[in-house]
């Protein structure tokens, strides 16, 4: 990228997590326990949300014992200090191996936490913690209270189902209730908005479709599975038969497994980028709306300003305020934008080269088994 997000102003500027009381802090659901979790800095650190540690039941892998994170993260494709567009990636934090935890009062589960890091400020390149979900959530509300002009993404899409139509409604009272409507969103913006609106519905038809294409190959691998065996035990009847009968089967049953593995790719690999980069998109589209909420705000004051009779009215502090407000989202937002759009060029770029791959491997098998019985075939005829 060009340069650094910019800072933000006083009104909307930074606020340090530190501060903020963590709402387990008084939990005694949460204690402490050993010393099994390697110490982490920043926010990952066991020490202190408020007066209270957070390591959890169970909390924390040494990080030099740490099983590896899931294929699907595409963070654990890249290196540590690769330049990515300009960009250098020196900080990889990945959330993987969910644990139950069944204690008497309640059933929850922690996801462990592990940073890698070539910064000066941390101690170790490396540290692991667990977390429970309502933590990220904590964490998510506040980092979306302390900065409301940048893109905090959503957490799942769980909560986007069935909430869909309530929210449109919603939207849609609020708009008619509104005091002041948007003059118009900047051309700058309106494309933005546009763009993202069209790249979540093309990423959702994608993922219709890949459901709809993984559910038939299930359907066909059902089938494959019954129609190896057939020639199993059709080569029990047969004497000369018998071995190009058995090398069929075989056959089969590897490109089963080849298509059971494509299939497993495609479902744990491909569809959750997808689906992660829709949220991305909506948590997008929500800071636009915050901006334009700002713009109105300012719109609307400007124009009470305006109305007054006096000849040259003085500019009141809550709409120079508010002006600087507006602006902060404008820089905040197009930097977050350009950092997207950079970051998702990367991860789509390897995902569709793991795709093709992947589909390359799997005809590939397909082909190396079917050649396989080729010569017993030949050796056959050759022997009549």
């Amino acid at each position: 990228m060009s340069g650094g997000p910019p800072k933000a102003l006083p009104s909307t500027g930074p606020q340090s997590l530190r501060d903020m009381p963590h709402p387990l802090a008084g939990s005694s659901s949460e204690e402490a326990v050993g010393g099994d979790s390697t110490p982490s800095p920043d926010l990952l650190t066991a020490r202190s949300f408020g007066d209270k540690d957070l390591i959890l039941p169970n909390g924390g892998t040494p990080a030099g014992t740490a099983s590896p994170a899931s294929s699907s993260s595409l963070l654990n494709r890249l290196q540590l200090d690769d330049d990515v567009d300009g960009e250098t990636r020196d900080l990889f934090v990945t959330v993987d191996d969910p644990k139950k935890h069944v204690c008497t009062m309640e059933t929850y589960i922690t996801y462990r936490i592990t940073t890698k890091s070539t910064r000066v400020e941390f101690d170790l390149p490396e540290y692991s913690v667990r977390r429970r979900y309502q933590d990220f959530d904590w964490l998510r509300n506040k980092l979306e209270e302390s900065q409301p002009t940048h893109l905090i993404p959503d957490l799942n899409a769980h909560k986007k189902q069935g909430m869909a139509l309530l929210t449109r409604v919603g939207e849609s009272v609020k708009h008619v209730a509104g005091g002041y409507k948007l003059r118009s969103r900047p051309l700058e913006f309106a494309a933005i908005g546009e763009y993202l609106d069209t790249f979540a519905l093309k990423l959702g038809t994608i993922d219709r479709i890949a459901q709809r294409i993984i559910k038939e190959e299930i359907e066909y691998l059902v089938e494959l599975r019954e129609y190896g065996p057939v020639y199993s035990t059709w080569s029990a009847l047969e004497g000369e038969l018998a071995e190009p009968l058995e090398g069929v089967s075989a056959c089969i049953g590897s490109c089963s497994a080849a298509l059971e593995e494509l299939t497993d790719d495609t479902t744990e690999d491909f569809l959750p980028v997808l689906r992660e980069y829709i949220l991305y998109s909506d948590s997008m589209k929500s800071v636009l709306k915050k901006r334009d909420h700002v713009q109105a705000e300012y719109e609307a004051k400007l124009e009470a300003v305006a109305l007054r009779k006096e000849e040259r009215p003085k500019v009141p502090a809550d709409v120079e305020k508010c002006q600087d407000r507006m602006e902060c989202f404008n820089a905040d937002l197009k930097a977050d934008m350009e950092r997207w759009q950079n970051n998702k060029r990367q991860d789509f770029r390897q995902l569709l080269m793991g795709m093709a791959d992947k589909n390359i491997q799997y005809y590939e098998k397909c082909l190396m088994a079917w050649e396989s019985i080729i010569p017993l075939l030949q050796e056959k005829q050759e022997a009549k």
